[in-house]
């Protein structure tokens, strides 16, 4: 205990002053933590089983891979769609006041979640030449203030050593995907996206990164766009599946 107050003689002074709280119910906790431990208790982790594409947790008696509704006849882009959490009650809260409450400290919850999901086996941990946030576009990225897929791209960089990109641009500005089914999403997403000048991927092995997944259809574009252009592959990797 001396020892930690000789390296950091205003932690106590922070503690008393500042007191750490439960970012979903505001109950005290240790200074560095972000939720209670009954609150991290309440996000509900993705398990098998669940589609092998799209992670789409399925609640019944299958054993081995196996493809979702979501999926079926679809033409998904991406290799395959990695969530650890379901978008849900304390999860759906944190991302939330993460994105639109500007709650950039948050990222860290968030971040922490999505090193969950990066140690799946469809992601092969390593595998990956760069890591390439989805796109906000710049209208609405300056009306967020940030991009939350570009902070959790580089949470994801410090983790694990590979470098996080922005080589995509959205270059058309699309109304909310909440309120569209799937196949309006899509048709409201074609041709959104494009490639950064001087942006090069060919042979390289990309991971989408992006805070939820709804449909797929975001994550599919943009996988489009990478392959289009050469990439050998793509995977998507999100904190939380909708």
């Amino acid at each position: 205990m001396p020892t930690l107050a000789l390296r950091n003689p205003f932690h106590g002074l922070v503690s008393l002053f500042y007191p750490a709280a439960c970012a979903v119910c505001c109950s005290p906790i240790e200074l560095g933590e972000n939720l209670c431990p009954d609150c991290a208790a309440k996000a509900l982790r993705i398990s098998a089983p669940f589609c092998a594409k799209c992670s789409e947790p399925f609640f019944g008696e299958i054993i081995g891979p196996f493809q979702c509704a979501n999926c079926e006849g679809r033409t998904l882009h991406f290799d395959a769609a990695v969530s650890a959490y379901r978008s849900r009650n304390v999860v759906r809260k944190v991302i939330h006041d993460f994105k639109y409450g500007r709650q950039i400290h948050l990222r860290r919850v968030v971040g922490q979640w999505l090193l969950q999901a990066w140690s799946d086996p469809r992601l092969a941990r390593g595998k990956f030449h760069l890591i390439v946030p989805v796109p906000l576009h710049p209208a609405r990225k300056r009306e967020r203030g940030f991009n939350q897929a570009e902070l959790l791209g580089l949470e994801l960089q410090r983790a694990s050593g590979i470098r996080c990109r922005s080589l995509l641009q959205r270059i058309r500005y699309t109304t909310t995907q909440t309120q569209f089914d799937r196949s309006e999403r899509m048709e409201n997403l074609r041709g959104a996206f494009r490639l950064r000048p001087r942006s090069h991927v060919r042979g390289l092995r990309m991971l989408l990164v992006d805070d939820v997944l709804t449909t797929g259809s975001t994550l599919s574009e943009c996988a489009s766009v990478l392959k289009a252009a050469g990439a050998v592959s793509v995977y998507a990797v999100t904190a939380a599946r909708g």
